[in-house]
């Protein structure tokens, strides 16, 4: 029998996840991953021959994702802001949105900055922000602890010296004060769960994912506390859902007089992220 070709072996692929009503991309993105391939390499290849060993790994890793499993789960890990991240069920996976927070930190940010990342996950946003100005001295937490072991392996792969500590919120670092606090928390109301991805309800953790108060809790958590954690002209920023950037600036326009916050939009046009700056 004649062994598939690349091309053949990613088509067949497309046709079962577009069969299982499944995102067609996740087969050239679990090929291309596999490979550590651009796509200008995977054309390249495209009539050879598959190795029978490789073929069966990957047609098994179409299954999972036919079933509903993340990619970036199966493989263990997922791009974001130029570098791959070590993920896992213990960690939300990175995606395009947060890279927007990242960036609008490093356009702001002061040199010499001291930073705190709230609910770091796989590290992404701490890491990233100390790769990217390795004179800042960050901070990350996490109420989970095998979230936190992650982030330390990650940052010990990257090469970027984060502290990292476990605990609730800001109570791991009570005392402490620092120029900015970034976060991406959980923000979403229960409520939405009936359109939710199902992959997303299924395999990423429930405390990363969800809020009381219609997603908003964690955001009145941290309008009560931002005076006591950030230096004098300190600056908070958060992602918030799409629907949230009215609500989000009415919580720290009450709690935090004379603060400025604005509300950003993503790429779609969609409100993603606040920033909240203190008074001097």
């Amino acid at each position: 029998m004649a062994k598939l070709t690349f091309f053949q072996l990613l088509k067949a692929a497309e046709q079962q996840l577009a069969a299982a009503g499944q995102d067609t991309s996740a087969a050239q993105y679990l090929l291309l991953e596999g490979q550590a391939w651009s796509f200008t390499t995977l054309v390249q290849h495209y009539r050879d021959a598959v190795p029978v060993e490789l073929a069966a790994t990957y047609q098994d890793q179409i299954k999972r994702v036919c079933a509903g499993e993340p990619a970036q789960y199966i493989l263990g890990h997922a791009p974001f802001y130029g570098r791959e991240f070590q993920v896992t069920p213990a960690t939300l996976i990175p995606r395009q949105e947060t890279e927007e927070l990242v960036e609008w930190v490093l356009a702001v940010a002061k040199p010499k900055t001291s930073l705190l990342d709230v609910g770091t996950g796989s590290g992404a946003i701490a890491i990233s922000l100390k790769a990217e100005r390795p004179d800042w001295t960050v901070t990350a937490t996490d109420i989970s602890a095998t979230a936190v072991d992650v982030a330390r392996q990650n940052a010990q792969q990257l090469q970027a010296p984060v502290t990292f500590t476990v605990g609730d919120l800001l109570e791991p670092v009570r005392g402490q004060r620092f120029d900015i606090i970034v976060s991406n928390p959980p923000y979403i109301d229960r409520a939405e769960l009936p359109v939710m991805d199902d992959s997303v309800k299924r395999y990423e953790p429930d405390s990363a994912l969800f809020a009381d108060d219609h997603g908003l809790a964690f955001y009145r958590r941290f309008a009560a506390e931002l005076t006591t954690a950030l230096q004098p002209a300190g600056q908070f920023f958060a992602e918030i859902g799409y629907h949230q950037g009215a609500a989000v600036r009415e919580i720290f326009a009450r709690a935090l007089p004379g603060a400025t916050v604005t509300v950003k939009t993503d790429i779609n046009g969609h409100d993603r992220m606040v920033r909240v700056q203190l008074k001097s």
